[in-house]
């Protein structure tokens, strides 16, 4: 990912410095456990983690240019890697990698490098929902207009959009630890997975002090079902940052103007026009998910390697990995932010709720003639009746509120008393369950409205 969209600390994840720090725990712990059994010396395993450890603690741009210079030579980064630790730990580096493959190493190291980088999305979501709940409930009773296919549908709450945005993230939170939990394995089996040459109670050791389990069956490298379904979820979590930023868009749009993104002090809009106040924002998010959406594909098409192994996924998650959860991590982290400061014009919401003379209410007046004996689909011709008369005459001269046709249809006056008609425009009766829906998705309902 480029740096514009890169947070340090999750590029730190994926950086060779921390590749080959994770490399060599995986050696050191597989000696460690070697010589427990006696396979190996155990003062050769010490030697192993005292010299590792002190190199490490030193690693620095001489020593990357150094495992550069021998794969260049090699054209195999683990070998380069262990010709490297060689060099520093000395003759009893014989003992490093002993009944290992490549593979071992390669896909114990991604699942921890996957699994730390889960643990900083789990933070960003959190920070996400701190966000929504918020503002949810800061906008608990701001009225706004809900709108289906973007046509002025009936009125809501603002705070319970935001709500269900939450529970949305809040499901997203629970795919991404499912996530974490499928891919937090370890596969120490030596070549095609039989054991062979390794016992697998070196697999076991490694896996419980790195925080993860052993593969079922590793055939030599982890199955890539398992990446594969950690990407599907970053895709998920991806979609609903878009939906989310898609809302933002519309709502900034100049003929609605219900809520925009913070405008800095000193941010320009438009090289060219003034007065532009754009969402950028929303529209980066909205990009940033198609990429992280994007990975999807190839991370299914990894699932089918040939029989035991090979690397045609190594190209491809070399890419993915970093990018994929770069990304994502930069975006929920700017979501939470845009949200945080996210502006509502509460005046404006209540304007355009009323921009359309009343005919939002249609819905509650047809229950509310229908209560008052008259069929429904007479009371449905005759409230399409009235509305359409309003929606047509929007602004003409002669133009009527919805209220006022419907006082003055003859099918309406004298069969529906004026309080009930009143009753049924009020938008405020919108509101009356919103506690049920505050409590299910937050487990509260905060405090009353004042």
């Amino acid at each position: 990912m480029v740096p514009r969209y890169t947070r340090p600390v999750m590029a730190a994840i994926w950086s060779p410095e921390n590749r080959y720090r994770i490399w060599f725990e995986i050696e050191a712990l597989a000696c460690e456990a070697m010589a427990q059994y006696g396979a190996i010396p155990a003062e050769a395993a010490r030697t192993i983690r005292e010299k590792g450890d002190a190199a490490m603690a030193a690693f620095s741009q001489a020593d990357l240019d150094r495992i550069d210079e021998i794969e260049a030579e090699t054209r195999h980064d683990v070998i380069a890697f262990l010709t490297w630790l060689a060099e520093k730990v000395g003759p009893d580096s014989r003992f490093v990698h002993l009944g290992m493959t490549s593979s071992d190493v390669l896909d114990t190291c991604l699942s921890v490098q996957m699994v730390q980088a889960t643990d900083l999305l789990l933070q960003d979501v959190d920070a996400v929902l701190a966000a929504l709940k918020r503002r949810a409930f800061e906008h608990k009773y701001t009225l706004t207009i809900g709108r289906s296919h973007a046509i002025h549908a009936e009125p809501t709450s603002f705070g319970l959009k935001i709500a269900g945005h939450y529970a949305e993230f809040a499901r997203n939170r629970e795919r991404l630890v499912r996530a974490r939990e499928e891919i937090a394995v370890c596969a120490i089996s030596g070549a095609v997975g039989t054991y062979a040459h390794i016992d697998p109670r070196v697999e076991d050791y490694v896996a419980k002090k790195l925080g993860l389990k052993p593969e079922d069956v590793s055939t030599q490298v982890i199955p890539r079902d398992r990446h594969a379904a950690y990407f599907c979820a970053l895709a998920v979590i991806a979609s609903g940052i878009e939906r989310l930023a898609t809302e933002v868009r519309h709502l900034q749009r100049s003929e609605v103007r219900e809520a925009e993104e913070f405008f800095h002090k000193g941010q320009k809009g438009s090289s060219a026009m003034p007065h532009k106040r754009n969402p950028v924002l929303s529209e980066n998010l909205t990009g940033l998910a198609r990429l992280v959406r994007s990975h999807v594909i190839p991370a299914l098409e990894n699932v089918a390697l040939w029989h035991e192994r090979d690397i045609s996924h190594s190209s491809v998650e070399r890419n993915i990995c970093p990018d994929g959860t770069i990304g994502l991590d930069f975006a929920l982290m700017r979501l939470a932010g845009m949200m945080e400061k996210l502006v509502v014009y509460p005046d404006q919401m209540q304007a355009n709720i009323e921009s359309l003379g009343g005919v939002v209410h249609s819905g509650e007046v047809l229950l509310a003639l229908a209560r008052a004996g008259i069929l429904r689909e007479d009371a449905y011709r005759i409230v399409q009746r009235n509305a359409m008369e309003t929606w047509t005459k929007l602004g003409h001269k002669d133009g009527k509120t919805f209220r006022e046709n419907l006082a003055a249809d003859p099918e309406v006056a004298g069969r529906v008393p004026a309080e009930v008609l009143d009753a049924a425009m009020d938008s405020n009766a919108h509101l009356g369950k919103i506690d049920h829906t505050f409590t299910r998705v937050f487990g509260e309902a905060g405090p009353a409205r004042s």
